[in-house]
């Protein structure tokens, strides 16, 4: 399994090919991961066994091996333990699984041995279990349903391996089939994941998996109606609220597993009373706050991009939806307006699309507060922010509509903007093929020239009336109508 922490070392006479293979899915889970920063990715995670060693790198058998280990287990003898071994191996092989499952009884002899006495044979069923629940035919996942009920149950265990083990084959079963999912909620799966969150919380592991796991369930097509509701009412939200701060220790990992689970919750409805109400964007905030220090500081840990998407999303959609009366108690002090700014400037060339996120989440914080607003004058933010202006993929949209909110709110704010050089920025945009742009220009401009007829009088001095002129000959019917407003009642007059 993919950790931003150390790998443990074993020895033995592979243990460099080992370590590859670690190495391997690790970078794989980070694509995984990485990829969900644009779009929701539903994956299956395959644990890796700490305890194989050389073994590891063997060749997986046949079909016919599976076949014949069957007919050992259903026979009892002192080798069940190593049969299930090399059944859990065998079953990597997509066709093997497929043929396992089509062997009579073969599911109720896993059950069986799953719920047996032999603690360990019950390790090797479950991973059994696991590894057909990695299996890329969605039929797999159905035959596993007789297992469910005892995998839900075992994660009020005390064993971290086999809870972890459980938790990452119920969240591989997930999406690959409604009736398993359905079978899922109806079994307690939501009450299951917040006891195991509650009962192995200082375990980081199992609660990874637990956030990997619920993550699963939040992207069925009807989680808005079914999911959803249950996690709500259940005490998962204050938990995840819990684990979102990352462990120096750990890494990152849990952290940003549910960090995404909460951006399910705040993506699915406009209404995030609840969550506002228990502190998600305090909580949220404040370790974008932490998260936008250390990066502006060139002290960010590997990977943690991939916890700062989730965060901006859930910051931007809780601010859409709070009150803007209630803005400065949900926020609870935090200054958040430089740690955001810092976010785009330290992804503008990396990742923009994460650039273009903060500068969304800058716009929702600053559309509705006089006091942020002034912040960002006050900071010394602006020039920066209009440095941007020339950047495409959105960024400048984005960074314009911030000083369009800032342009809005009063007088001497837009004074304060035409003394840093707005106006001839403005001036810049409006002459770009980006009818978007020049759009959200016009409208900067409206409010700053409304404001105050000394920047009417320094804008044309800057060149703008025959910039505004251009517009009326060049542009579509929209544009054109709202430069010839300008023109003629503002400027002209």
């Amino acid at each position: 399994m993919w950790r931003l922490n150390k790998v443990r070392h074993k020895a033995g006479g592979h243990a460099n090919s080992l370590e590859e293979l670690r190495m391997r899915k690790r970078e794989k889970e980070r694509a995984l991961r990485q990829a969900r920063r644009d779009r929701q990715l539903v994956s299956k995670r395959l644990l890796l066994h700490e305890d194989e060693e050389q073994d590891t790198m063997e060749i997986t058998p046949g079909e016919q091996d599976v076949v014949s280990l069957f007919h050992k287990l259903q026979h009892s003898g002192t080798e069940k333990e190593a049969s299930l071994r090399a059944l859990s191996k065998a079953l990597r092989n997509p066709s093997s699984q497929l043929t396992f499952i089509k062997l009579e009884n073969s599911m109720h002899l896993l059950v069986g041995l799953l719920t047996g006495s032999d603690a360990r044979c019950r390790l090797q069923a479950v991973r059994c279990l696991h590894e057909l629940s990695h299996s890329p035919h969605t039929s797999v996942a159905s035959a596993c349903l007789p297992a469910t009920p005892y995998l839900l149950t075992y994660l009020s265990g005390q064993s971290t391996k086999f809870a972890e083990l459980c938790l990452y084959t119920l969240g591989n079963i997930c999406p690959d089939s409604e009736v398993v999912k359905e079978r899922l909620l109806a079994q307690g799966i939501i009450p299951a994941l917040a006891s195991c969150i509650q009962n192995q919380r200082h375990n980081l592991a199992v609660v990874e998996a637990a956030g990997f796991t619920l993550f699963q369930l939040l992207q069925s097509k009807d989680a808005a109606q079914k999911v959803i509701p249950m996690v709500l009412a259940s005490s998962l939200p204050s938990q995840l609220l819990s684990v979102l701060t990352p462990d120096p220790d750990f890494g990152l990992a849990p952290a940003i597993e549910w960090a995404w689970c909460l951006h399910s919750l705040t993506s699915s409805s406009e209404d995030h009373r609840e969550l506002l109400t228990q502190g998600a964007l305090r909580q949220c905030g404040s370790l974008l706050v932490s998260l936008g220090g250390a990066v502006a500081e060139g002290n960010a840990d590997q990977g943690v991009e991939l916890l700062v998407c989730p965060l901006l999303r859930c910051v931007g959609n809780l601010l859409s939806s709070c009150p803007a009366e209630a803005l400065r108690s949900q926020l609870g002090g935090l200054h958040l307006v430089a740690p955001l700014c810092e976010l785009v400037f330290a992804f503008l060339h990396t990742l923009p699309a994460l650039a273009r996120e903060a500068a969304w989440v800058l716009n929702n914080l600053t559309v509705h507060s006089t006091e942020l607003c002034s912040a960002l004058l006050t900071l010394n933010l602006v020039p920066r922010l209009m440095e941007l202006l020339p950047f495409s993929q959105g960024i400048n949209t984005m960074v314009l509509r911030v000083l369009g909110n800032v342009a809005h709110k009063k007088k001497e704010f837009c004074i304060r903007l035409a003394e840093l050089g707005l106006l001839s920025a403005l001036a810049a945009t409006l002459k770009m093929a980006d009818q978007d742009m020049v759009t959200l220009s016009l409208e900067v401009l409206f409010m700053m020239i409304v404001s105050s007829p000394e920047i009417a009088e320094q804008f044309v001095r800057q060149g703008g009336l025959s910039v505004l002129e251009a517009i009326q000959y060049n542009s579509e019917g929209e544009v054109r109508r709202r430069a010839a407003y300008l023109l003629e009642q503002h400027i002209l007059t």
